[in-house]
């Protein structure tokens, strides 16, 4: 029984999808036609993960038909000049993954699936403590087993399209459709922004992991490369004969090189008329009638779950983010295809990820890309009045028109407020009043932490070291939470996010003012305020930029949440490492004077600045913020008031009680690290248990 049972798993299953056909109503023949198991093999070597027992891994590839004429298919840009088979379909084909318990009787009947980021698994390393990969098969790719104990069903399936992919590191990246006019090459202008951290003799302009648009013209005669000193400055003619395309390994250019070099301090930007737009929105509709398949179909045997989540961290999020802007989460049939979103570090932004000629690689923060359409308005969850154009709005109100509003998470930490204008979902677009979110969503930020747990051992870039707080354990209570609500209608702890009215949300102005004056700690410029950005008179209904690169117009005025006496963000949810502090953890990072834009902060770093050891150090310093030694007589003290703080979160449901001694444990280590640490060595590997 036991070998017919591998021979099961191991065999190449075809699994037709469920078609019903409707003569007059091509429509009807449209979402996942068919899906194909490519492997089936047991997970971690059929290792058992408590009552869930043993998990089994599928590889296969769905196959999609399109209908143009579908109005659930309405905002996917440039569908309609796709190619189509003789039905009048567009169809292409997407791979996924999915991580199951084998015995269906041991699910939790809740299928998380995570848009992955630029082809990659991430939620498996922030939820799970997983090895980054994007193969998951050994025992250790599970990491603590959190997910895999839950019960869950969890799956991944290609959507961008413009994601590079090497040998081995097994992206999940979407072949999108080309779209054409009549079959004939459709042209238009694209901009790439790109710096440098040194001084270089070439440099790539494709983005993060990102590709490249084919120029229309072999060499791109019609090219131009300029410099500013600021997103906003004025753009500084490189003469053409000074800089040439470097010939690529595959597919298009994505690498210049410039006579003299590329310099730190310069935002280059390069501009050319391309060809062959893809069809990028076509990637959220892969997610939609995947998610859709995945909840109303069988899959290799087994009945499909009963709820669906979907998850998304920072480019992911922004995903999630957009197809709700869209009306993209409800299928060609008018029905849901999550019941619940996790949007996490997302900030206020949407993305690139349903126009012509779009790259979902590129986002803004504070210094890089703000000439992509990352953060427009609307941002928040309620109706909501932008004074520059008159328009009333929400990025649910396609969601509320279709009647399916999903059970919202927007979870952000101190990082999105400096470097992605988080503030903005509960401010109007000026900063000067709280819109509170609906009843459907939560907010919460989770204060003092960086856009993901700091790991560099040096300062690298940066005036300071790199912010280690660990939030993912806020995320696991979190996951808990959107589960039992949606499963079970429990509700979630309330909304904890900074407020304009109680004054924890405020200017980074504001913020300099009352920020503690810790001796070698520079303050940035600002946070990010997205400017507006003009493409032109047929982009916001045709998706269609005709202004390339955009003008800017005035910017929405994003704000911060404010520092207390010790430099800790206030407004959120405080873990015990805030409530019971060893030093200051910030969500900006400067940027060191050599490598460029000294006035600007990191992308997604943060600052951990520990607290003076002794008085007399504080004294000698001048920092005001008082000692370790003023504040914990011996370690055993201060991990009394962590194991005390870690009760209360714990009780306040965003700790999970079985996390809190290892928490202990590791406040514990810090504590006797930074003691032994001495303040003259500028490492940072301190931080860091060895």
């Amino acid at each position: 029984m036991q070998a017919d049972r591998q021979s099961r798993l191991k065999c190449r299953l075809i699994i037709p999808a469920l078609l019903v056909l409707v003569s007059f109503s091509p429509a009807a023949q449209a979402k996942v036609e068919r899906v194909e198991i490519l492997s089936r093999q047991p997970f971690a070597g059929g290792a058992a993960f408590g009552t869930a027992g043993a998990y089994e891994r599928l590889r296969g590839r769905a196959w999609f038909a399109l209908d143009p004429e579908a109005a659930a298919n309405r905002p996917i840009a440039d569908l309609p000049l796709a190619p189509r088979d003789a039905r009048g379909l567009v169809t292409f084909s997407a791979d996924f993954l999915v991580l199951r318990p084998v015995d269906a009787a041991h699910r939790n009947d809740v299928l998380l699936y995570e848009v992955n980021n630029r082809g990659n698994i991430v939620m498996l390393r922030q939820l799970a403590d997983a090895p980054i990969g994007n193969d998951p098969a050994e025992r250790q790719d599970a990491g603590n087993g959190f997910l895999f104990r839950q019960g869950y069903t969890l799956a991944w399936s290609a959507w961008a399209p413009d994601v590079t992919t090497a040998a081995g590191d097994n992206r999940l990246v979407l072949k999108a459709p080309v779209a054409t006019q009549d079959g004939a090459p459709i042209t238009g202008k694209v901009s790439y922004d790109l710096i440098v951290d040194s001084p270089r003799d070439s440099a790539r302009f494709a983005g993060m992991a990102g590709t490249a648009y084919w120029p229309a013209q072999a060499g791109a005669p019609d090219a131009t490369l300029t410099w500013r000193e600021r997103p906003d400055g004025e753009p500084q003619p490189i003469a053409r004969t000074a800089w040439s395309f470097l010939p690529p390994r595959e597919g298009a250019p994505t690498e210049i090189r410039l006579e003299g070099g590329f310099q730190p301090g310069r935002i280059y930007q390069l501009t050319y008329t391309a060809r062959d737009p893809m069809v990028v929105a076509a990637g959220m509709a892969a997610i939609r009638d995947l998610m859709s398949w995945l909840g109303t179909h069988e899959l290799a045997d087994a009945a499909p779950p009963r709820r669906r989540l979907i998850f998304g961290i920072s480019q992911s999020g922004r995903v999630i983010q957009t197809m709700l802007l869209r009306g993209l989460h409800v299928d060609e049939e008018g029905a849901p295809v999550f019941d619940g979103a996790f949007i996490h570090v997302a900030g206020g932004g949407k993305g690139g990820f349903d126009y012509r000629f779009a790259m979902p690689t590129r986002h803004a923060s504070v210094l890089e890309d703000h000439i992509y359409p990352t953060d427009f308005f609307p941002f928040t969850t309620t109706p909501e009045r932008d004074p520059v154009t008159g328009e009333d709005a929400s990025v649910l109100d396609r969601a509320r028109a279709l009647g399916q509003v999903p059970k919202l998470f927007y979870v952000n930490n101190s990082s999105e407020y400096w470097n992605r204008a988080a503030g903005l979902i509960t401010t109007d677009p000026q900063g000067t009043r709280d819109v509170p979110p609906a009843e459907e969503a939560r907010v919460y930020l989770i204060a003092g932490a960086q856009h993901y747990i700091g790991a560099l051992r040096e300062r690298v870039l940066f005036d300071n070291c790199v912010n280690p707080l660990n939030h993912y354990r806020v995320m696991r209570a979190l996951v808990v939470a959107l589960t039992r609500w949606v499963q079970d209608g429990v509700a979630p702890p309330e909304s904890r996010y900074p407020r304009v009215a109680d004054g924890t949300l405020i200017t980074a102005e504001a913020y300099k003012e009352v920020f503690p004056r810790i001796p070698g700690v520079r303050l940035p410029d600002s946070d990010l305020r997205p400017p507006r950005l003009d493409f032109g008179p047929h982009f916001a209904a045709e998706r269609i930029a005709d202004r390339v690169p955009p003008a800017f117009g005035k910017p929405f005025e994003a704000l911060v949440p404010k520092p207390n006496a010790d430099g800790l963000d206030e407004g959120g949810i405080a873990l015990p490492e805030i409530v019971v502090p060893l030093g200051t953890r910030t969500g900006f990072n400067t940027r060191r004077e050599a490598v460029g834009f000294p006035w600007a902060t990191g992308r997604w770093d943060g600052s951990f600045v520990p607290f003076p050891r002794t008085e007399a150090e504080r004294r000698a310093a001048g920092d005001p913020r008082p000692s370790l030694e003023a504040r914990y007589a011996t370690r055993a003290a201060y991990e009394d008031k962590v194991r005390a703080a870690a009760a209360q979160v714990a009780k306040d449901g965003f700790l999970l009680p079985d996390e809190i001694e290892r928490l202990v444990s590791e406040a514990g280590g810090l504590y006797d690290r930074i003691m032994a640490h001495d303040p003259a060595d500028s490492s940072c590997r301190y931080l860091f248990a060895p």
